[in-house]
């Protein structure tokens, strides 16, 4: 199996000739969404299991590749980068836009049917897009974060990548959520199918989630990740220090809360025109 391949590779202390060819295929593998980074599965309790040897597969990559000069348009753009991801290209079979503009997929990601990407954006090496989704003006997915279908990640939003520890589990954003414009989802976070994140909310592993709907505050379980219920509808807030100087000087830690579930007033505000996908 190629996962055991990756595996030896990765542990010796100098990579060998066949290492190259190895990692060419297992980039293939990645870019067609054949292998993930993180992947769902039932049997856990937050519905998605980590693939360690697919982040030390990316890490190889790095290990071999070297810095080469890359030039579009004749020049007239030239970067340099990892000879080992380069820029993506994706076929028009596919029905994938990436739309003019200083927006770049770097190769090694997987971008599935229909994905519209507005300039400029970005995609990372190892980040799993899913049909449908639209990835917006200055919007980031970071490398092996993991999107679902018919998402929509509005302009500046961030999504954000980990390599390291490959043990961790990356961004995860099910099927079918709208996460709204500036906002930031980081490491060990999981939005549920459905969810809605208002324009500003910031996500992390360590950060309370403030249910009002529901009565509760919802954190990250032991070694768990934060999980956002499906169909929450999340929007910043705050709330006030209760002690020391803090309290004195009447400050505020901001705050996520969940202020509602979706209902057909919800879902007619969030409807993104397919016209523009």
């Amino acid at each position: 199996m190629i996962a055991e391949r990756i595996e030896e590779a990765f542990g010796r202390p100098e990579p060998t000739d066949d290492d190259h060819e190895l990692f060419l295929e297992f980039r293939g593998l990645l870019g067609t969404g054949a292998v993930r980074a993180a992947e769902p599965d039932p049997a856990v309790e937050h519905r998605w299991r980590v693939n360690p040897w697919v982040k030390r597969g990316i890490l190889l990559g790095f290990r071999i590749g070297a810095i080469e000069r890359y030039e579009i348009g004749g020049g007239l753009l030239h970067f340099s980068d990892k000879s080992t991801f380069p820029p993506k290209s994706s076929p028009p079979s596919r029905s994938t836009r990436i739309v003019p503009g200083g927006s770049a997929v770097r190769e090694g990601a997987f971008l599935g049917r229909g994905v519209t990407c507005m300039p400029p954006m970005y995609v990372n090496v190892g980040a799993w897009i899913g049909d449908g989704t639209m990835i917006d003006s200055h919007a980031l997915v970071g490398s092996c974060a993991q999107v679902g279908e018919r998402c929509h990640l509005s302009a500046a939003a961030q999504i954000g990548g980990v390599l390291e520890p490959v043990g961790a589990l990356p961004v995860i954003i099910e099927d079918d959520v709208l996460v709204g414009g500036n906002c930031g989802v980081y490491e060990g976070t999981v939005v549920g199918r459905g969810a809605v994140l208002g324009a500003g909310v910031i996500l992390t592993r360590t950060t309370p989630v403030y249910d009002i709907a529901r009565g509760e505050v919802l954190r990250a379980r032991d070694d768990g990740p934060l999980v956002i219920p499906e169909e929450a509808v999340v929007v910043p807030g705050s709330r006030p220090l209760r002690r020391g100087v803090g309290r004195e000087w009447g400050l505020s830690l901001s705050a996520p809360v969940i202020v509602k579930y979706r209902d057909d007033r919800t879902d007619a505000r969030v409807l993104l025109e397919e016209l523009l996908r």
